[in-house]
């Protein structure tokens, strides 16, 4: 007990001195900086895991399955992890970003490192860097590439029996690329995504992810357009390497019994059956039997087999938060998805209409529909809101990722590349895109948008302490009529979804504010509702602050 205070200390200067490394925003400017010579970072990375005490060869002994890909290669590492868990094997998982909190990054057998062991080896892996800096060079490496020596220095200490490994951001230029003897490599579903660092086409983006293909590993593939396809194809030849297509999960299914899987959705089908393979290939390369052929298949498509049953075990038992969740909350229920793409957020789309139709219609009251949505980055926010509409919200709302307005005292939150002001201007954006949407779909709304304050001549944006979490600004510059509004951070955003009727929120303050027409007749529509659900997406850091609000147990 007498120590508690001092490990708390600890691990809060931990993850504090680990955000002055840069946040994701800095990590995507250098990858920027230096996308021209892939060798050039991937030399620094080995000079940074060298300095903290290892050597590429040691990573040799993690057994490493390396995944990437567009949209559900987390999913896909999820799936794997579970099945591979279920064979007795200690595992090592390494994924970003976090929902709530970074150590969720690192895992053993599936559990996010305690906050001891997270404290134990950050201070390890920080302080050799530290002692072994080089006036010429940069003396220590960004935040996600400081995250994947540390995971590496976990899994080797704690003695995995495997270790996947998803990558960051593309494939040839990512700092996990380093591995140089994976037992088995995956590429999930390609997409346009991170356009300014991984090129403007999807055969560009093929072309990165194919980068992680290694000489003699095989390497699967779900179903792919044809020309990302044939790209990847060329980079297996290049490497080379075989590389197998994977069947539709149908295939797996005998006399009709689908396989039941612990992640919701249908897209999900295409990463449960990229797991089977990679665990199988796994298995198979580390001497295990028992996983029996369904019939022969030519090349380059990967055989069908029999899942065993802790294959199927481990489908069924997969979790990966903030995926297709649902949480019921009394009459508040919350459909959670993280999609942020194109086409991820075409399959949230089909998901949470499905979800949604399939729950019970209130018999004596009315049903309202809320979007809660954030985007940050280069992502074509306009594109990614249109595709929302046929879900028919009553009411949008935007916010930034942070759960509170100050996030002192939050470290897990604490971004330096990115003010408060940013974000509220992005999410003014956005809101006048969806305002701009609903008067194209359905034309003038009955709605008044929200009155916005600006401060100062600049027009700067802020929250206005006087009338409540809302923003407001002068008339001249109000879009036209539209249920849309934009809250300071996450938290009131959810107290004005709920108004009080979901148990983990108090309902929000109004004496004495002066809350604009949207806010004032949605709050009595949402006070009268029998159901109101709620779909937050966008952004994978919006869906991680909701859940920590949602969710008190993950701050645990």
């Amino acid at each position: 007990v007498a120590c508690a205070p001092y490990f708390c200390v600890s691990f809060q200067d931990a993850i504090r001195t680990l955000n002055t490394l840069q946040t994701n925003a800095n990590y995507l400017e250098q990858v920027k900086r230096e996308r021209g010579d892939p060798q050039v970072q991937l030399e620094a990375m080995k000079g940074f895991l060298e300095r903290s005490g290892l050597k590429v060869e040691d990573l040799d002994q993690l057994n490493i399955i390396h995944v990437t890909g567009t949209k559900g290669k987390g999913s896909t590492c999820a799936f794997t992890e579970r099945i591979l868990r279920n064979y007795g094997l200690k595992t090592g998982f390494y994924s970003s970003p976090h929902l709530v909190q970074v150590r969720e990054r690192i895992r053993i057998n599936g559990q996010p490192i305690s906050k001891e062991l997270f404290s134990k080896y950050f201070w390890q892996v920080y302080n050799r860097l530290e002692e072994t800096k080089d006036p010429g060079h940069a003396s220590m490496p960004a935040y996600f590439r400081f995250l994947t020596i540390m995971a590496f220095h976990v899994f080797l200490q704690e003695k995995v029996d495997l270790a996947v490994v998803e990558v960051g951001i593309g494939g040839a230029y990512d700092c996990t690329n380093i591995i140089r003897k994976p037992i088995v490599c995956g590429v999930s579903s390609l997409g346009i995504d991170h356009t300014s660092i991984l090129g403007d086409t999807i055969e560009k983006i093929a072309w990165q992810k194919g980068g992680i293909f290694k000489p003699g590993v095989p390497a699967f593939t779900v179903p792919q357009p044809e020309r990302p396809l044939e790209v990847l194809r060329e980079r297996a030849r290049e490497s080379p390497c075989p590389l197998y297509l994977c069947p539709d999960l149908d295939a797996f299914e005998e006399d009709d019994k689908a396989l039941q899987l612990g992640l919701a959705g249908e897209h999900q089908r295409s990463n449960a059956t990229l797991a089977l393979q990679l665990s199988r290939a796994w298995l198979q390369q580390q001497g295990y039997q028992g996983v029996e052929l369904l019939g022969k298949r030519p090349v380059p498509l990967a055989p069908a087999f029999r899942p065993s049953s802790s294959m199927v075990q481990g489908l069924q038992d997969t979790e990966w938060l903030g995926r297709n969740q649902v949480l019921q909350h009394g009459p508040v229920t919350w459909y959670i998805d993280g999609a942020h793409t194109t086409s991820s957020v075409q399959a949230c789309v089909r998901w949470f209409r499905q979800a949604a139709l399939n729950e019970e219609k209130p018999v004596d009251g009315s049903e309202v529909r809320v979007l809660l949505f954030n985007a940050t980055g280069d992502r074509d926010t306009a594109a990614l809101l249109k595709l929302l509409l046929p879900c028919r919200f009553d009411y949008a709302v935007f916010c930034p990722n942070f759960t509170e307005v100050s996030v002192v005292g939050n470290a897990d939150q604490q971004n330096f590349n990115v003010t408060l002001e940013n974000m509220l201007t992005r999410c003014l954006e956005n809101q006048k895109k969806w305002n701009r949407l609903m008067e194209e779909k359905v034309g003038q709304d009955l709605w008044l948008s929200p009155p916005m304050h600006v401060e100062g001549v600049g027009g700067r944006l802020k929250p206005d302490p006087l009338r409540g979490p809302l923003l407001f600004v002068p008339s001249s510059e109000r879009p036209l009529n539209s249920n849309s509004l934009v809250f300071p951070c996450i938290s009131h955003a959810l107290q004005w979804i709920t108004q009080g009727r979901d148990p983990h929120f108090q309902a929000p303050a109004t004496k004495g504010l002066h809350l604009h027409p949207v806010a004032g007749t949605g709050a009595v529509l949402l006070k009268e509702a029998a159901a109101i659900r709620v779909l937050v997406t966008g952004s994978l850091h919006l869906v991680g602050g909701v859940l920590k609000l949602l969710d008190q147990s993950l701050s645990q």
